[in-house]
């Protein structure tokens, strides 16, 4: 399986501090998957995010962006944060002018695209991403949704290969995060890999292609869901909760589980339940 960015026995301590966030941390994330990166907080999933854009450079170890070393020279991270794309968990961290419209042209602005290429552009993503009525509406009268559903469109209008989104659906409502999640799956469709920090393992199980599992900075698992998942022991001994539908799947009759699939959705199980 081909990877797109790779960390390599790296290390990193925040200034002021002794414990490491990265601990000798090895992992890859494959391209053109849909990847969720799950553990709890202070697992150092944000701080891999953060090295995956430049922001943090490792202490020793080295991260690689398409095969090749990551390159720290200020044009090289320019260049890189244009293929690499990060959201962040709070949306006013990203969102720095006033309205949609604004904020969204902010990054086009800093690349250099031309006047013409940067309007059509953001109009395209205000129609993908149903935000065309919001485009001139303040900020701060806009819901966590909107927000982050702007934040999402400010990092997608630059066209990134690599869609990074640290706890995308944290404190959403069940409505908004279905349409969230929607809209990363239509993104993956059109050729992004996107990779997802998180720690709801249901939305891990559910929407993923490929897991991986951090703990105290390094990279304790990966694989597919159902076989990242179904190390239970190992999943309840790092304080994580099992997906909900494994563990309904894990309490079925040994003849349902022998001639079917492990469910990825509600509609799957209850598909299921008609063999009992």
């Amino acid at each position: 399986m081909k990877s797109i960015m790779e960390a390599y026995d790296v290390r990193y301590s925040y200034p002021g501090t002794q414990a490491e966030a990265l601990q000798g941390l090895t992992m890859s994330l494959p391209e053109g998957k849909k990847t969720a990166i799950c553990g709890h907080n202070g697992s150092g999933k944000s701080t891999l995010f953060l090295h995956a854009v430049g922001i943090h450079r490792p202490a020793s170890g080295r991260m690689h962006w398409k095969g090749a070393p990551m390159s720290y020279r200020a044009d090289d991270l320019k260049k890189l944060r244009q293929q690499v794309g990060l959201v962040f968990q709070d949306p006013e961290q990203q969102l720095i002018l006033s309205t949609p419209y604004e904020d969204i042209s902010y990054g086009l602005r800093n690349a250099g695209v031309p006047e013409h290429e940067m309007i059509r552009r953001i109009q395209h993503i205000l129609g993908t991403m149903g935000l065309e009525h919001l485009a001139n509406t303040p900020i701060h009268h806009l819901s966590l949704g909107q927000k982050k559903r702007v934040a999402l469109a400010g990092v997608m209008v630059l066209e990134p290969e690599l869609l990074l989104l640290d706890e995308p659906t944290a404190y959403l409502d069940r409505s908004s995060e279905q349409r969230l999640v929607e809209e990363l799956d239509r993104i993956h469709a059109q050729g992004t890999t996107v990779v997802m920090a998180t720690h709801d393992m249901n939305l891990a199980y559910a929407w993923a292609d490929w897991v991986l599992v951090m703990d105290k900075g390094k990279c304790l698992l990966e694989g597919t869901p159902f076989e990242v998942f179904e190390q239970e022991d190992l999943i309840l001994s790092l304080g994580l909760e099992p997906p909900l539908l494994l563990q309904v799947w894990s309490s079925l009759p040994e003849h349902v589980r022998a001639e079917s699939f492990p469910p990825r959705s509600m509609a799957e199980l209850k598909e299921l339940m008609k063999q009992l």
